[in-house]
């Protein structure tokens, strides 16, 4: 008989406020599936990391006018140096010819590009990539046959620090949604509890506790959280089968960028849910405590 009351005044109460359970559902769902999404793109750069760093090489380019001596001397040079885990050289023919593999889908560029526009080179590949400058000042730019020296850590270090400031973009606009729907959560709260206010003052006077009077409006605030999360994971794999799947498909098969597992998105989806349920409980129960007598 109790659990059939409760769950009944929590239907009544999710029936009276319609429109304000509907953008509490709403705001709910959009501040938790930009948390999702921001908890997603924080793998997707931890995965990056391990495979670009992994691959990090330093790159010798080599002036046109360099000498064999020259050649020579750098190689035995990176040979004895304890800070080179490997190297190849590479010629000008060999430049061109990669050039022409990873710019096949632009024909015109690889035609109007010389074969002899590519410089030859040294990749070097570091036993501590973090150590670039140690090489950097070995190989003095202009000098002895190298033309520059060039780190493509350089490059992944800007291109992580603008996907750290994406992600921590989208943290913090969920941040924003996330007070946004707490406060609609709280007015929603009273607003239900005023509405029935003869109903709990009766049930207190027969004797009814203050947590079994409270208890139907934090249930409401709990599903409402609850079916915002549901919302937010379904939101997540849409995204994932209609956008990374499908228009990022190209970089993923190439291994330029990590796909997103159904793991990632099976293991951040009770995270999703327990903070939608946990959060919306939470905001309800502080409300009918510190704004409602019931």
């Amino acid at each position: 008989m109790r659990v059939n009351f409760v769950l009944s005044e929590v239907a009544t109460g999710l029936r009276r406020n319609l429109t304000m359970t509907v953008a509490m559902i709403l705001t709910t769902a959009i501040s938790l599936g930009l948390m999702g999404t921001g908890l997603l793109i924080a793998g997707m750069i931890s995965d990056m990391k391990e495979i670009y760093y992994d691959k990090v090489q330093v790159s010798i380019f080599l002036a046109d006018d360099v000498t064999d001596e020259q050649r020579s001397a750098i190689e035995q040079q990176l040979a004895g140096s304890p800070e080179v885990a490997n190297h190849i050289y590479e010629s000008k023919d060999e430049a061109y010819a990669r050039f022409q593999q990873q710019f096949s889908q632009q024909p015109e560029l690889v035609q109007n590009t010389p074969a002899d526009a590519l410089p030859e080179s040294f990749r070097v590949e570091l036993v501590n990539p973090e150590r670039y400058e140690v090489i950097a000042a070995e190989f003095p730019n202009g000098q002895n046959g190298v033309d520059q020296v060039r780190d493509e850590g350089d490059f992944l270090d800007r291109l992580f620090s603008l996907l750290n400031g994406a992600r921590n973009a989208t943290i913090a606009v969920a941040v924003v949604q996330a007070l946004a729907a707490l406060l609609l959560i709280s007015n929603t709260i009273q607003l239900a509890a005023f509405n029935r206010r003869n109903e709990t003052n009766i049930m207190r006077l027969v004797g009814a506790s203050r947590w079994y009077t409270q208890l139907p409006f934090i249930l409401e605030a709990a599903l409402a959280g609850l079916i915002g999360a549901l919302l937010a994971i379904g939101g997540l794999v849409v995204t994932k089968v209609l956008f990374v799947d499908k228009t990022l498909a190209g970089p993923i098969r190439a291994g330029i960028i990590p796909p997103v597992d159904w793991g990632a998105i099976a293991f951040i989806s009770p995270v999703i849910a327990a903070a939608g349920v946990g959060l919306a409980g939470v905001a309800a129960y502080v409300t009918l405590r510190l704004y409602v007598r019931i």
